[in-house]
C-alpha cells in the first residue's frame, strides 16, 4: 500500500543537479514565465480591475479542481461538479426568493449538493458503475432537475438584503480578495484531511490499489462515498463565489468548457489519472497556470472555438505528459483508470 508521502516520492522525474524535475515543476516554472510575458506585452494585463477578475476566476476554478483532485486521487472522475455547483447554488436563490431565509437557502442548496454526492458514491461504490459514466448521467439528471423542477429561467439573480453574501465574492480582507482566502482556506482543509486523517490515507490507498486496500482491511466503499461528497462541497462553494460575485447564478455554465478546464488543472498539475498520486500542491499551480492562460486569451479577444482548440491541445499534451511520467502498469491496465 502506498502511503501520502510514498506517493509525493513515487513521482516520476529526471534529475537536474540537486533538483528533481517533475511535472509540477515545470508548470510552476512555466506559470511563473507566462506571468512575466503577459505582463510585458498585454496592456492592461497588470491593471488592478484585471488582475482582481483573474483571482476570482482562479479562485472558483481552484475550488472545483480540488474536489476534482480528490476524486482522481482516489482513481476516479467527476463530471458532475459543474452541474452541482450552479443548480444547487440555483436552488438556494430560488428558496430565498420565495420566502426562506437566506441562510436557510443556503444550508437547502448545500446539503442538496451533497446529497447528489452521496447518490454518486453509492453508483461508483456500490453499483459499481465506472464513474465517468455515472458522473456523465448526475451531470444531466441535476441539470434536468434545475432547469425542469427548481427554476424558469436560466439565470437567477439573489435576493435583495444580503450584502454580506455578496462580499464573499466582492470585497476585500487584508487587501486580499475574501474568494481567495475561501480558496485557501478550503485547500488547506483538504491538504490536512489527505495527508493527516486516516480517511485521507485511505484515499491515497484505494488510488493506488484498490484490491490490496481491501485485503488491508479499510472499508473502501464508504470512502468512496466520501470523496464524493467531499467534492461536491467544494462545487457547492464554487457555486457560492460565483454566485456571490456576479449577484446571481446562470445555470447555462452547465453547458459550457467549464468541466474541461478544471480536469486540465488537475491533470496539468501533475496529479495522475492512475490514482494514489498527487496532492492539493498540483492544484494550485496548475489552477495558476491555466488562470493566467484562460484569463490572457480573454485580453487578446481570442474567440471562443479557438479558445477551446487551445485548451484541448494542453491538455492532449498534459495527458501524454502524465502517460510518459506515470506509465500504466499491469495492475492499471487490468482495472482501467477509472
Amino acid at each position: 500500500m502506498t502511503t501520502p508521502n510514498q506517493s509525493a516520492s513515487n513521482r516520476r522525474g529526471f534529475g537536474l543537479g540537486n533538483i528533481a524535475v517533475t511535472q509540477e515543476l515545470v508548470v510552476a516554472v512555466a506559470a511563473a514565465i507566462m506571468f512575466l510575458v503577459f505582463s510585458a506585452t498585454l496592456d492592461n494585463f497588470l491593471s488592478s480591475a484585471n488582475l482582481i477578475t483573474l483571482v476570482r476566476n482562479v479562485s472558483v476554478l481552484g475550488m472545483m479542481s480540488l474536489g476534482m483532485a480528490l476524486v482522481v486521487i482516489g482513481r476516479g472522475v467527476d463530471l458532475s461538479l459543474v452541474a452541482i455547483m450552479a443548480v444547487s447554488m440555483t436552488l438556494a436563490i430560488v428558496l430565498a426568493n420565495g420566502g426562506w431565509s437566506f441562510g436557510l437557502a443556503l444550508a437547502a442548496g448545500l446539503a442538496f449538493s451533497i446529497a447528489i454526492g452521496a447518490v454518486t458514491g453509492f453508483l461508483v461504490a456500490y453499483v459499481e458503475i465506472p464513474s465517468i459514466f455515472a458522473t456523465l448521467a448526475i451531470a444531466a439528471i441535476v441539470y434536468g432537475l434545475g432547469r425542469g423542477g427548481i427554476a424558469d429561467l436560466d439565470v437567477n439573480n439573489l435576493p435583495p438584503g444580503v450584502d454580506w453574501f455578496i462580499f464573499l465574492g466582492r470585497g476585500s480582507l487584508l487587501g486580499i480578495p475574501v474568494s481567495i482566502w475561501l480558496f485557501a482556506a478550503t485547500a488547506l482543509l483538504l491538504h490536512l484531511f489527505l495527508r493527516k486523517t486516516g480517511f485521507g490515507r485511505f484515499v491515497y490507498a484505494i488510488g493506488d490499489n484498490i484490491e490490496t486496500a481491501r485485503i488491508t482491511g479499510i472499508s473502501v466503499r464508504p470512502v468512496l462515498m466520501l470523496k464524493y461528497m467531499l467534492a461536491a462541497f467544494t462545487a457547492f462553494m464554487a457555486g457560492a463565489v460565483t454566485a456571490a460575485s456576479v449577484a446571481s447564478m446562470n445555470m447555462r455554465i452547465v453547458n459550457s468548457t467549464m468541466i474541461y478546464d478544471v480536469l486540465l488543472v488537475v491533470v496539468l498539475g501533475g496529479i495522475g489519472l492512475t490514482g494514489g498520486r498527487g496532492g492539493i500542491r498540483n492544484v494550485l499551480v496548475g489552477t495558476v497556470l491555466i488562470g493566467l492562460l484562460l484569463n490572457a486569451m480573454t485580453i487578446l479577444d481570442i474567440s471562443y472555438t479557438v479558445q477551446n482548440l487551445i485548451k484541448s491541445a494542453v491538455l492532449l499534451a498534459a495527458l501524454v505528459v502524465e502517460a510518459l511520467l506515470n506509465p500504466r502498469d499491469e495492475q492499471t491496465s487490468q482495472q482501467g483508470d477509472i
